[in-house]
């Protein structure tokens, strides 16, 4: 089934099965299945694009067959493949009272089937704790994993193996999580893992410093002195902080890869052929996670995450964010070929909420020049749209991107006083980037000299939209976004997340993925995914 215009605008035209029971779509024949002929459901498989709305998969599908030169050479993405094998859907992120979602409150609602409130962990909207797919796999005797390359105490690995009021509790969340004795977890956030005492760089710090081969930052952020790799070790846990030390072990195993989140998009491309490489890629801790998974003979509950599809939104850093979706394509590749020839397991492709209001658009800058056509219209006019409505070669430019903005401004940080300047800004942008960028233009980044932020460095502040910028963090990456912007033909409505419907899609026996056909919200979703995984 090819993903149309029409099929798109009948999905949407489609109610959900699950809110409107009785409602009739003229699909119900094709769909039904005899009782007694209904797949038994061994394994499920989550899998989410962190950020990742129709604007996001557009880019990616976009850059992939009609980039000049394409890393997948005109062929379909692996989600364009995943999505025109199976049902298809859109789902409501909204919270409850409001409009839009943050992470953890989305990944909440998918892993409990349950509204929940804004930044809540594992609890509905009352506050109170709720099974999570994850808790009821282990009570069906299921073997269970958590996958990211952002922190595993972050919001949505969290989400479905804590219970918290409050997102920010990382702390107290990889207590917990530890507690939980989900099999394997594979992520980056050391950080939350090892007791205050290390950051004194006595025997334990340099023990660590050893044991993880010496690429991974040794701070804390605990304010106590548990040390939750002791404790995880003693519990039976294999340790690991390398792709090396990884690719051996068996379950169960807790993988802390980074002091926080992993290797971004841009340097997880570059790196990926370095045979010196320690970071496993979001691919290869799936697979991973995949072979220790599929060991038990009952099945598994796994959730892969793509989350700094996210983290590229936020910053508005679109050549990023496509190394980012590349990323997580690779990952759902891998799960693809597992799964697709099993009967036995259902993967859902989903996302938590769109990230940064993103979208490519038409503009007034750099109009085209007319030119010749050789039809009969054009024998006496040249062909001369009145926009620019962008030239497929910037989806190539964009992907030749060498550093993250995030990146890019920590270099010019790093400058000598002296040097930091605009015409010295622009030139960077230009090498990095490969849009030249003027030096009036990057003047913008280098920001006010009277707004200082709380380290005291000069912070250009954003005047239109400015209160959907709430980050200082991203500020400057925000601001490198709206410079060259007008080079790349794309727009950015905010720093924060969107309200936009995402895509949800299943492969697996039809009779049960059938059931996300239409519009659904996300707390349907999850009490989906626990039927699925054999609910009470």
């Amino acid at each position: 089934m090819k993903i149309t215009t029409a099929f798109l605008i009948a999905l949407v035209m489609l109610t959900s099965p699950i809110a409107t029971a009785g409602f009739k779509t003229g699909f119900e024949s094709e769909f039904e299945i005899e009782p007694d002929k209904k797949a038994h459901i061994k394994n499920i498989i989550l899998l989410i694009g962190d950020g990742m709305g129709p604007q996001q998969l557009g880019l990616l599908f976009s850059y992939a067959r009609f980039a000049p030169d394409s890393i997948y050479k005109g062929q379909p993405t692996a989600i364009e493949r995943f999505m025109e094998a199976g049902i298809n859907g859109l789902s409501l992120t909204s919270p409850a009272e409001k409009i839009v979602t943050d992470s953890a409150c989305s990944a909440t609602q998918l892993a409990t089937g349950f509204v929940s409130g804004s930044e809540m962990i594992g609890v509905n909207a009352d506050g109170d704790p709720v099974e999570t797919v994850l808790e009821l796999a282990q009570r069906r005797g299921k073997a269970t994993g958590l996958v990211s390359d952002t922190r595993l105490t972050h919001a949505t690995p969290a989400a479905f193996a804590a219970h918290q009021p409050h997102r920010s509790l990382e702390n107290e969340i990889a207590v917990e999580m530890l507690q939980q004795r989900v099999d394997v977890m594979l992520s980056g956030g050391l950080r939350h893992w090892i007791p205050a005492e290390v950051n004194d760089k006595g025997p334990l710090y340099q023990e660590l410093k050893q044991r993880s081969g010496g690429h991974i930052r040794l701070t804390s952020k605990r304010k106590d002195s548990r040390n939750l790799l002791q404790e995880a070790q003693a519990a039976g846990y294999h340790v690991v902080f390398n792709r090396e030390q990884l690719a051996p072990v068996n379950s169960p195993v807790l993988g802390l890869f980074s002091h926080s989140g992993m290797a971004n998009g841009i340097t997880d491309s570059q790196q990926q052929d370095n045979p010196e490489r320690k970071e496993p890629t979001l691919k290869e801790m799936t697979l991973k996670a995949l072979e220790l998974l599929s060991a038990d003979p009952d099945g598994f509950f796994l959730m892969v995450e793509g989350g700094q599809i996210d983290w590229a939104g936020h910053d508005n850093d679109v050549g990023r964010m496509l190394h980012e979706m590349i990323k997580f394509d690779e990952a759902v590749a891998a799960v693809y070929t597992w799964a697709a020839q099993r009967d036995d397991t259902i993967v859902l492709l989903t996302a938590d909420h769109e990230t940064g209001g993103f979208g490519f658009s038409y503009s007034s800058h750099q109009l085209p020049e007319g030119r010749t056509l050789p039809g009969k219209a054009f024998n006496d006019r040249l062909f001369k749209p009145r926009f620019n409505f962008i030239d497929r070669s910037i989806l190539s430019q964009i992907y030749t991107q060498a550093k993250s903005y995030e990146a890019i401004g920590k270099e010019i940080d790093k400058l000598p006083k002296d040097q930091q300047n605009a015409e010295k800004v622009a030139e960077m942008l230009h090498r990095y980037t490969g849009f030249p960028v003027l030096a009036t233009e990057a003047a913008y980044i280098l920001g006010e000299p009277n707004k200082l932020d709380k380290h005291d460095k000069p912070r250009a502040q954003i005047h239109d939209f400015k209160e959907f910028y709430v980050y200082p963090k991203s500020l400057r990456s925000n601001l490198i976004g709206r410079v060259l912007a007008k080079y790349q033909g794309v727009t950015w409505g905010t720093g924060t997340h969107t309200a936009t419907p995402v895509t949800v899609s299943a492969i697996g026996p039809v009779d049960q993925t059938r059931l996300i056909n239409g519009i659904n919200t996300h707390p349907e979703i999850g009490s989906l995914l626990k039927q699925w995984i054999g609910g009470d």
